[in-house]
């Protein structure tokens, strides 16, 4: 019960804080899941993308 209080007090008692709160998480788990998705496509695809086969291809 004393984590539910300190959790209301916190985040939820005061609108502007669990606003806050809601975008800075969302915004957090946004850039979070870009980059575990970025780093999965990379992996999943590696040695078939441009940047993989570029020195090959490309003449300086």
């Amino acid at each position: 019960m004393a984590f539910a209080n300190s959790l209301y007090n916190a985040i939820f008692k005061r609108n502007s804080v669990f606003v806050t709160t809601v975008f800075a998480g969302a915004f957090a788990f946004g850039i979070g899941f870009d980059l575990g998705v970025t780093k999965f496509y990379d992996t999943w695809n590696k040695g078939k993308q441009w940047k993989d086969i570029r020195d090959k291809y490309v003449q300086e």
